[in-house]
């Protein structure tokens, strides 16, 4: 008896090796090189069906210090940088409306 063969199609092809993606809003960038991305996710609840947003941070590793508080920023998974950083910034999505700083100048 002859085994039989499946055609590669693409939807059939794995992916080995993907790094994982998130969009969130930059928090915090009091640290060096480093920035606290908020991610929030809105999930239906199993029972009552009403949609209910999960917030969770994460640390990501930010060579440049290109991102400001109020960005919305993309991360990708990496290796494990510190104890708390699992995360990489890959780019900014959209920069701030105003700097914090310039913000707060304006005001006084």
């Amino acid at each position: 008896m002859m085994a039989e063969t499946k055609p590669a199609t693409p939807a059939a092809v794995h992916v080995q090796g993907r790094r994982k993606e998130v969009v969130g809003e930059v928090v915090s960038t009091k640290m060096k090189k480093t920035i606290v991305v908020q991610v929030t996710r809105k999930k239906s609840h199993p029972f009552y069906g009403r949609v209910i947003a999960r917030n969770k941070k994460f640390y990501a590793h930010d060579e440049k210090n290109e991102a400001h508080v109020g960005d919305v920023v993309r991360l990708e998974e990496t290796r494990p940088l510190s104890k708390l950083k699992r995360w990489k910034l890959k780019d900014v999505v959209r920069k701030a409306a105003l700097v914090p700083e310039a913000a707060t100048e304006v005001a006084s």
